[in-house]
Order: structure tokens, then C-alpha cells, then sequence
């Protein structure tokens, strides 16, 4: 296989890797957070905020895998040195 075919495989494993990731500790958390609303229901609203910013920061994780994915498909910095090499060849 080439190199840009390795560099979309990557990109789509990391992805997959990420979105599962993100998505059971999402779930996990939001599991925890409603348990502990039932529990104390006075307490809703903090753990609700709470919650919330534990949540965005989780798919920020998501976030980041994309763009390192974005990097690695459109601006990959060994691009360059591969197609070099393999013309030198």
C-alpha cells in the first residue's frame, strides 16, 4: 500500500478510535450524573453544570482527533519528502 493510502487509514482509525472513546465516557458520565440528580435532587443544578463543562471537555477530545485527522489527509508535512523519494526511486 502507498503512503497517502496509509495516511487515510490512519486518519479513519484515529477517528473510530475517538468516537468510541468519547462516546462511552459520555454516556458514563451522563449515567452518573443523572444517578446522582435521583439521589439529591436539590443538587440538579450544579451537577448539571458540572456535568455540562465534564461533557464539552470530553468532546473536545473529538475535536482534536479531527483536526490532527484533517492534518494528517490534507496538510501532512512529509508529503513532500514521500513524493521525492518516490520519484528518486
Amino acid at each position: 500500500m502507498g503512503y497517502f493510502t496509509w495516511c487515510m487509514i490512519v486518519a479513519g482509525v484515529g477517528m473510530t478510535v475517538a468516537a468510541v472513546g468519547c462516546g462511552i465516557s459520555q454516556s458514563m458520565g451522563i449515567v452518573r450524573a443523572v444517578e446522582g440528580i435521583a439521589r439529591n435532587p436539590g443538587a440538579g443544578g450544579k451537577i448539571m453544570t458540572t456535568m455540562l463543562i465534564g461533557l464539552a471537555m470530553i468532546e473536545s477530545l473529538a475535536i482534536y482527533v479531527f483536526v490532527v485527522a484533517m492534518i494528517i489527509l490534507f496538510a501532512n508535512p512529509f508529503t513532500e519528502h514521500v513524493i521525492k523519494m518516490a520519484a528518486g526511486q
